[in-house]
């Protein structure tokens, strides 16, 4: 039985989660567009030298597990603003460390108070809503946070070409317009109880190793597209910060347009066809990756490929159906640790590929979506506690 959750009036969770999808995409949206060219340019970052920064990033992402302890002493939802504090604040100061010191301190804030956050959002967001409904809200998360990334990349083209500003005022303004929202959420929503009591424990239970495993191979498919994808169009294409911001406008642009679809339709068609489908379509995209020459292809297949990212939504709707409601808090940390067990790895790694060969970098993301393709597979058409994964052969068998 799914709980329910009432707010005051308009103060309700939902509206909650929607106000605290604004702010990542001002924050952290922010970083992440400027990240390329604020380190070429001011920083003198080598490939090795992003792939380190990069997996420094992913560090707090494979702690995520410590938030269920933190949860003994605080609760979740005031957890979560604290780690918006650290994210906003981490971006604001960014643009004041252009060294790679100062930049692995600032990202390690910045991470921190992220991947803490992520995995607070997955929780809250999957106890407070139904399973029925689960899809299509996540999906309007995605794509009101889409909007507010319009917002920004448009805010950012505007300081970057118009007003021609540095780094270091684009990244301060952007943390404490982000901070700022977040101080008028804290002050005006009420704290809301939640009627499922959650494990304070690590939990780690063997039916749900399917969702382990997707959640692992997701955590290779993000990092070559954060970090490699951007940093093949500055490196090899010569994209300005403000053609990035330009190349991100219409990457939110179809998110905000198709992400609450893209809901839907995973509602209508299940957990496993529109896995099928992403993955499927990831191959292409690394393939094509790998060998483009003309800067406007690497375009097209940069937004194709965010545009997949909707698409993951499914594997968080799978796990809600086939999981103990009072694993959601517990198992969302553990989630995001085991995502950043090969999260950590790759960048750093897959830098140092990257100064001899970028088209091996890509190549092996396609065999990555190949494996991840074959567990998507094993996805039974209705997930549901006792029917977690289904019998290939049986399916081959009619």
């Amino acid at each position: 039985m799914q709980a329910h959750y009432q707010g005051k009036g308009w103060k309700t969770p939902e509206l909650f989660l929607v106000l605290i999808s604004i702010i990542v995409p001002v924050a952290f949206s922010s970083w992440q567009a400027l990240l390329n060219n604020f380190v070429i340019e001011e920083a003198s970052f080598t490939g090795a030298d992003i792939g380190l920064l990069q997996s420094v990033r992913e560090i707090p992402g494979f702690l995520a597990f410590t938030a269920v302890f933190v949860l003994l002493f605080i609760r979740e939802q005031r957890f979560m603003l604290l780690s918006l504090a650290m994210l906003t604040i981490g971006v604001a100061i960014t643009g004041f460390f252009p060294s790679v010191f100062g930049l692995l301190m600032t990202t390690l804030l910045m991470s921190t108070g992220f991947h803490y956050f992520e995995t607070l959002k997955q929780s809250l967001s999957l106890q407070w809503l139904s399973k029925e409904e689960a899809p299509e809200v996540l999906g309007k998360l995605i794509s009101v946070g889409a909007l507010a990334s319009l917002c920004t990349y448009g805010a950012l083209w505007l300081m970057l070409e118009q007003f021609e500003m540095s780094f270091k005022w684009v990244y301060l303004i952007t943390g404490m317009a982000a901070f700022a929202v977040l101080v008028f959420i804290a002050v005006t929503f009420p704290e809301f109880k939640s009627e499922t009591v959650q494990n304070k424990k690590l939990v780690l239970r063997k039916r749900y190793w399917l969702y382990y495993a997707l959640t692992f191979m997701s955590g290779a498919r993000r990092q070559i597209f954060i970090v490699f994808a951007g940093f093949l169009m500055v490196e090899k294409f010569g994209y300005s910060a403000a053609d990035i911001t330009l190349l991100f406008l219409i990457n939110y642009l179809f998110n905000w347009l198709f992400a609450k679809k893209i809901g839907r339709f995973i509602g209508k068609v299940g957990e496993r066809k529109a896995l099928v489908f992403e993955y499927v379509g990831l191959i292409g995209v690394f393939a094509g990756y790998a060998v483009v020459e003309q800067a406007e292809m690497a375009a097209a297949l940069y937004v194709v490929d965010h545009l997949f990212f909707a698409l993951a939504l499914a594997m968080k709707t799978y796990f809600q159906k086939i999981a103990d409601p009072a694993d959601m808090a517990s198992t969302a940390g553990v989630a995001f640790t085991i995502n950043h067990l090969i999260a950590v790895v790759v960048p750093v790694t897959f830098g140092i590929i990257w100064l001899t060969s970028p088209s091996l970098v890509f190549l092996l993301g396609s065999v990555m979506a190949c494996i991840s393709l074959s567990l998507a597979l094993l996805i039974p058409a209705e997930p549901a506690e006792g029917n977690e994964v289904a019998n290939p052969f049986k399916r081959f068998a009619r």
